[in-house]
């Protein structure tokens, strides 16, 4: 028993009360009561029948609830990926669905065994911020779908008592805690509407009416495609493109939640749990997924840290499917709107609207731009497009920084004192500092204060001993590292090495570290 308690709890917490174990079940059935109509939404999106996006919820959650990098964090099927799933099961099926999910699996599990989730840290905070605004929003508008009856807006009435019941289940969460914390509030939420819809007859939508959860357990099932090249072709470029967002989304989402804990995740256990859902969810007939922002941010609100929480909330949803689909299908939708409703609240940055005004506005730009391109296209390419911005931007920035004092030595030579960094954005800006046809014929160059990062820097220095060398000019380069000679074609016989005061640092020249320093 102790050894299961170790599992399920995080390294910094290992004390179990009867309070904890209460507060993360309840966390489990608030964030299981939330994830019903979601997988159910999704499914319909991605053209599935309803219990593949149940089947996924509940497979993907309870491994990574088990496995993952961030005990009480929450995944399963999101729209996200269901968009991407699209086209495929409208052209191929739903076979060629299943086999993609577990292709998409094993690429993830292999992003965790060569620790590409590593780079996750590049992600500048602006994108992370836009990262969190845009998928509010894009929960925001999840939700208005819940506002129509097949293709017809609620009106009148309808709309009304609709809004009312939302506005309910927002007060209760809003209030219930100023006074105890014993039921999460949004569970509270969730009950306190669908007694008063139950109790009071009221007619308003339920999850019975977007479909039928009832279903037995998921079943093994390998998917039925062929086993050939053609088949690779068709599902792997899909694969690919799920697994880097399924990627993406899980380890930003891991990084938001361990800000709200103040506790670090793994970034390479996330990948190879998440690897290992997908793989394991491909057979059981599930849709894949990843980690699920909305109701991680339930449950660690509802006060859960462990993992305990995260297998209740897989095993409860699966306790819905098999036992308690009647029961479940009662629920108002406006209650589950109104707990979203909440968690947009509380996932958006508004403090976003101060900081575009205070930080700079190449930031700002960044943190709009993601936020914009995550709503309107999806999360992979709106990180993707904020890390290249920022990258350009920094590297615009830091081109302008390299320059040199110019002085003259006692025997008449010219000595140029380097510094800033020299790469490919300031490699022109490098060359332009030096005037090889009015310099003397005995030049000096010291890297003692100038730092060359990329094989551009190296060319720019190669470069400039041929045009000193076409001007017969005697030309002497000092402070280089030894990664950088080693480098230089051109310019090699002109170093005057120093072995106590030349740096040491490596080079990232063409993918590859030169240098055992680097990245240490």
């Amino acid at each position: 028993m102790q050894k299961i308690l170790k599992f399920l709890t995080p390294e910094k917490s290992t004390n179990w009360t009867f309070s904890i174990f209460k507060t993360e079940i309840l966390a489990g059935l608030t964030v299981a009561l939330a994830l019903v109509p979601e997988p159910v939404a999704f499914a319909f999106v991605a053209g599935v029948q309803p219990l593949v996006g149940l089947y996924a919820a509940f497979l993907v959650g309870l491994i990574t609830a088990l496995f993952g990098g961030r005990p009480g964090m929450i995944s399963g099927a999101t729209g996200a990926l269901a968009v991407v799933m699209v086209s495929l099961v409208a052209t191929h099926g739903v076979e060629y669905l299943f086999a993609t999910v577990v292709l998409m699996g094993i690429l993830q599990l292999l992003a965790g065994i060569f620790h590409l989730g590593r780079f996750i840290r590049i992600v500048p905070h602006p994108v992370m911020l836009g990262f969190v605004n845009g998928l509010a929003i894009v929960i925001f508008l999840a939700q208005l779908r819940q506002f129509k009856n097949g293709n017809q807006w609620m009106q009148g009435m309808e709309l009304g008592l609709m809004l009312g019941l939302i506005f309910v289940t927002m007060a209760v969460i809003y209030i219930l805690p100023r006074f105890t914390k014993v039921v999460p509030s949004p569970l509270a939420g969730i009950a306190v509407v669908s007694f008063l819809v139950i109790g009071f007859n009221l007619d308003t939508k339920t999850v019975g009416d977007l479909a039928n959860i009832a279903g037995g357990l998921p079943a093994f099932h390998i998917p039925m495609v062929e086993l050939n090249l053609e088949t690779l072709y068709i599902i792997f470029p899909y694969a690919v493109i799920l697994a880097a967002i399924g990627l993406i989304e899980s380890l930003l989402t891991l990084t938001v939640v361990s800000d709200m804990v103040e506790d670090h995740g793994s970034s390479r256990k996330e990948c190879l749990a998440q690897g290992a859902a997908n793989t394991v969810t491909g057979f059981f007939g599930g849709m894949g997924g990843c980690a699920m922002i909305g109701q991680s941010i339930i449950n660690v609100s509802s006060g859960a840290r462990r993992r305990l929480s995260g297998i209740s909330a897989a095993l409860f949803l699966l306790a819905f499917i098999l036992f308690g689909a009647g029961l479940i299908e009662q629920i108002p939708i406006a209650a589950l709107v109104g707990v979203m409703f909440m968690v947009v609240i509380g996932t958006f940055e508004w403090t976003s609207f101060k900081i575009v005004r205070q930080v700079p506005k190449e930031d700002a730009f960044v943190l709009v731009l993601v936020t914009v391109v995550t709503v309107f296209t999806d999360l992979a390419i709106a990180v993707i497009v904020g890390v290249i911005v920022s990258a350009l931007v920094y590297a615009w920035k830091s081109a302008r920084h390299i320059h040199a004092k110019v002085e003259d030595g006692k025997n008449g030579e010219r000595i140029y004192k380097v510094t800033g960094p020299l790469f490919f954005g300031s490699a022109t800006n490098f060359r332009e500092i030096f005037n090889p046809k009015d310099d003397p014929k005995d030049v000096v160059i010291d890297f003692a204060d100038c730092r060359v990062l990329d094989h551009s820097g190296i060319e720019a220095i190669d470069a400039l001993a041929v045009r000193y060398k076409r001007n017969k000019t005697q030309l002497h380069l000092k402070h280089l590292s030894k990664d950088c000679i080693l480098l230089l074609d051109k310019a090699s016989k002109y170093v005057e090495p120093n072995n106590e005061e030349d740096p040491e640092y490596g080079l990232a020249v063409d993918y590859k570290l030169i240098g055992d320093k680097v990245g240490h």
